[in-house]
């Protein structure tokens, strides 16, 4: 019986299931007359349907209203305003926001239940038997994960170009391919991190990527940071006087 079933799964792939929630629970919760209901879905699956569409539609809800990420950002700052002054002090700043921008991330990906459906729709819609429904979640996650990855696209490139980094010329790379790798090590973690929690409190001592001070790296941060580094440098077309690291220090600082 297992070895037929393992065949079995092997053919088709693990399935998306909504076994787990019932219809009449749904009317009920919704508090909207069943008539109506009934109208719009004259069959259930009708309602399951598009309950997986709007499930793909609803874009990494964990990262989007993340306002501790932000105000993360401007406390480690605030307290390294000084590190602006020399290039090294720079780095080490910009792999600060990464060290611990990436362990941030990372706990609030692996605590969401949100994040779970969505990676599990990622996962598993191509098993759905339904040829249109599969291409239109298809198509929904599609939209989802390019609004996504824009949007951390958008944030690599502010930052660095705060701290006076640039994508390297030879990399011929775009801060979305560095997004697109960078969420793809992220939910790579986060996967493994479901089954084996030591990866959550496992910690590395170092001081890598050029940086100058000994500290503790999470797996999140050491994964986000080598990407980073292979795809950044020094701008060295910038000049540092003192008028832009006071502009820096001022929009860091949020004031």
């Amino acid at each position: 019986m297992l070895d037929v079933a393992t065949a079995m799964v092997g053919d088709t792939g693990l399935t998306v299931s909504l076994d787990h929630i019932s219809f009449e629970d749904v009317i009920r919760e919704a508090r909207v007359a069943r008539s109506a209901v009934y109208r719009r879905w004259p069959y259930k699956d009708l309602f399951f349907s598009d309950l997986l569409k709007e499930l793909a539609r609803a874009s990494t809800p964990a990262i989007r209203d993340d306002r501790g990420g932000l105000e993360l950002i401007r406390r480690i700052a605030l307290d390294r305003l000084d590190w602006l002054h020399t290039p090294q002090g720079r780095q080490d700043l910009c792999f600060e926001f990464l060290r611990q921008g990436a362990l941030h991330d990372f706990e609030l990906i692996h605590g969401s239940t949100e994040w779970r459906t969505y990676l599990a729709l990622h996962a598993t819609f191509l098993s759905l038997a339904d040829g249109e429904l599969r291409s239109e979640v298809g198509a929904a996650l599609a939209e989802s994960e390019h609004g996504f990855i824009q949007e951390i696209a958008g944030t690599y490139s502010h930052l660095t170009g705060l701290l006076g980094y640039r994508l390297r010329p030879e990399s011929n790379a775009t801060y979305e391919t560095l997004a697109t790798l960078a969420s793809a090590t992220m939910r790579g973690l986060v996967v493994t991190a479901l089954s084996t929690p030591a990866v959550v409190d496992l910690r590395v001592v170092s001081k890598p990527f050029g940086t100058s001070r000994i500290v503790d790296w999470s797996l999140p941060a050491l994964g986000i940071a080598g990407l980073a580094s292979s795809f950044l440098e020094p701008d060295p077309e910038i000049d540092w006087t003192d008028d832009r690291i006071a502009s820096v220090r001022h929009q860091l600082a949020g004031r």
